[in-house]
């Protein structure tokens, strides 16, 4: 062994290591493509790695401090573009990439963050339209959640104060735009509902990139619609912009003017609405009133109330002709009944058997009332009542003579 070479310790041996690899300019900013594996984030905030390809793979770990700029959710299989340094971590002797930036690659981070978190508050209800509320028909005040500065604001108080006047609208100033907006938005909307300031809420700002709007992407302004009471209207951008506010939202506006006008009725229209329900109302009275005037003209031209004592003597002598027609057919009638209760009475005198015992007749009846017709009916010695015209024999039966 050579003596002149000098003993180093493994930790001396890491740190020149760790040095020579800082001082190297490639290492020190670089740019690796490979695949999420092992993805881990701890309590502390730091998110620890491997990206891997098909041969090799590379420990990595983002502080805090980066991961907190992260958009969208990183997740295993997924594959990226890292950015960072490469450097020895001493304590274990490995060399691992110190990433500060990492882009989904094929997809831009926050195209990717926003599909991720639609997915997430999709699967969670919060776009369900059985949770939209109604918005109130003729609202008393209306919060403006946005930049006091902005021309959105000056375009939203101009349109609401054209088309309906009478409503009282409250600024809410906010940044929309920046690391803090979306904190400022969701608290401004838990501000209103908490006091009950108004009964709605139009939160939005003007067009820009996907950049300047994403604060109404953030989470935090999604759960703030999501669990207001008071109806929300999204306005954020222009007709072609969609953020995870409008999703939420219980009405999304194209533009932060189509927001004021779908808030407010127009003052002009209605006013039309109410001058045609005015003159649908007067003609469909006109109608009736005309009708009844029309009768009571010909009321007031009748016979009746023109000379009401002829009028009711007419009438007696209707009643008087009728009187006599109905008297006239009850004779008629009764005469006819007459002749007809005649004709019956001669018919059942003619079948009467009183008239054939007029004629020497006699009807012969055992005792009990039977009316005799055959000697068998009798025995030898047995009474018999023989009715006569004028009167009834008891006989004995002596003898039975058959034919």
């Amino acid at each position: 062994m050579n003596r002149d070479l000098r003993v180093l310790s493994v930790s001396q041996l890491s740190q020149y290591i760790k040095g020579w690899m800082d001082r190297d300019e490639l290492l020190s900013g670089v740019l690796i493509r490979g695949e999420i594996s092992n993805y881990k984030m701890y309590p502390s905030g730091h998110h620890y790695f491997t990206l891997k390809d098909a041969q090799s793979a590379l420990r990595c770990v983002m502080f805090r401090g980066d991961a907190v700029r992260m958009r969208f959710r990183p997740e295993n299989g997924m594959q990226v573009i890292a950015a960072g340094r490469i450097t020895v971590f001493p304590r274990d002797g490995q060399y691992q990439l110190y990433c500060v930036q990492l882009t989904p690659e094929g997809a831009g981070d926050l195209q990717l963050a926003f599909e991720q978190l639609k997915e997430k508050l999709s699967r969670e209800g919060l776009f369900d339209q059985t949770h939209k509320k109604p918005l109130p028909r003729f609202p008393k005040r209306i919060a403006l959640v946005t930049s006091s500065a902005g021309a959105a604001v000056r375009d939203m108080l101009r349109i609401l104060k054209a088309r309906w006047p009478q409503t009282e609208v409250l600024v809410v100033p906010v940044r929309v735009q920046g690391e803090e907006a979306a904190e400022e938005i969701a608290a401004a909307i838990d501000y209103v509902n908490y006091y009950g300031l108004t009964d709605l809420i139009i939160t939005g700002r003007g067009g820009g990139s996907i950049e300047d709007l994403w604060a109404f992407n953030e989470e935090v302004v999604a759960r703030a619609v999501y669990r207001s009471d008071i109806p929300v209207i999204s306005a954020v951008g222009h007709e072609p912009d969609v953020t995870i506010c409008d999703f939420v939202a219980d009405l999304r506006a194209a533009t932060p003017s189509n927001a004021a006008e779908l808030a407010v009725p127009d003052r002009e229209e209605l006013v039309g609405s109410l001058a045609h329900l005015e003159r649908r109302l007067e003609r469909g009275m006109e109608q009736p009133v005309s009708a009844a005037r029309a009768k009571l003209e010909r009321f007031r031209q009748s016979r009746v109330l023109a000379d009401p004592a002829g009028y009711v003597g007419e009438r007696r002598m209707l009643l008087d002709y009728q009187s006599r027609r109905l008297l006239h057919g009850l004779e008629r009638s009764l005469a006819e009944e007459k002749v007809r209760f005649g004709r019956m009475a001669a018919a059942l005198d003619a079948l009467s058997p009183l008239k054939v015992l007029g004629r020497g007749y006699a009807i012969a009846r055992n005792e009990d009332g039977t009316v005799l017709t055959a000697p068998e009916q009798v025995q030898v010695g047995q009474a018999v009542d023989l009715r006569l015209r004028d009167g009834s024999l008891v006989c004995r039966v002596e003898e039975r003579k058959c034919p």
